[in-house]
């Protein structure tokens, strides 16, 4: 239920700008890094705006001193995804843009992320997608809990919030069993595409965006080193990529009376019947 006397909440919504899933991904041979020249918003992390505005609305909307704040890290063209969080309603962005974060793993990315968090004061809650539809490790969100030693609520289906408690309740799904978790803020959450369904920017929305405020900040500017983040901070590496094969040439069966037959026998030589 809405309250406009809740407390003003601070939301940190993390959102990534992935290689777009309708194009094929491509390595890039020299520095064996993700060609990231056609991406968008991350799918899975549009689920994460949605929670947090949600949450906004639900409890007494902006006008009540609310705050979500889009966050990404990564080269210039990644506050796009940021810009298109603002689109959808949140208040404002933040941008960590540097060149050292290149070839950040999840352990660095966290690290990094944790750190832009810390840069914003007084944050509640920290709300980030399932996984990056990029890399799918699902981990940033438990790291970046434990760096920043919050309540850990991840792979949310629904979400629940109670004002006057500062309380969150979150229902997992696991094994075709449904687990029910609560923690008190701050916490960082991590939302399923289960969790509701995420709102297309409008006109008015696009429109509103365009005035809204981005920070930009660099390494040096939320505390870090160079030498912390990217692929000299990192705990893994890539050691060598390769060329997807080309897939063979099916098996192509022209009907002269006998394709039934054919057919049958092309199926259990395949071991498929």
């Amino acid at each position: 239920m809405s309250d406009a006397s809740t407390t003003p909440l601070t939301i940190v919504v993390l959102v990534k700008h992935v290689p777009d899933v309708q194009f094929d991904r491509h390595i890039d041979q020299e520095s064996l890094r993700l060609d990231r020249s056609e991406s968008v918003l991350s799918e899975l992390d549009e689920y994460a705006v949605e929670a947090a505005l949600a949450l906004v609305e639900d409890n007494g909307g902006f006008a009540a001193g609310h705050q979500v704040i889009a966050a990404t890290m990564g080269a210039g063209s990644s506050v796009n995804s940021v810009k298109k969080a603002l689109q959808m309603g949140a208040s404002s962005g933040l941008h960590l843009n540097d060149a050292a974060l290149a070839g950040s793993d999840a352990v660095a990315t966290s690290k990094a992320l944790a750190a832009l968090v810390r840069h914003v004061p007084n944050v509640d809650l920290v709300v980030t997608g399932m996984a990056s539809t990029d890399a799918e490790t699902s981990v940033v969100p438990a790291q970046l809990a434990e760096l920043l030693g919050f309540a850990q609520l991840t792979h949310a289906a629904s979400v629940a919030f109670d004002a006057s408690a500062r309380e969150l309740t979150v229902d997992r799904e696991h094994l075709n069993q449904r687990v029910t978790l609560k923690a008190g803020l701050p916490a960082v959450l991590s939302v399923t595409d289960q969790a509701n369904d995420p709102r297309y920017p409008n006109f008015k929305g696009i429109m509103a965006a365009k005035k809204k405020s981005i920070e930009e900040v660099d390494l040096a500017g939320i505390g870090l080193a160079a030498q912390e983040v990217g692929a000299e901070g990192s705990t893994t590496s890539v050691l060598a990529a390769e060329q997807r094969p080309a897939r063979p040439a099916g098996t192509i069966i022209h009907d002269s009376g006998d394709a039934g037959i054919a057919l049958v026998d092309f199926l259990a030589a395949q071991k498929l019947i």
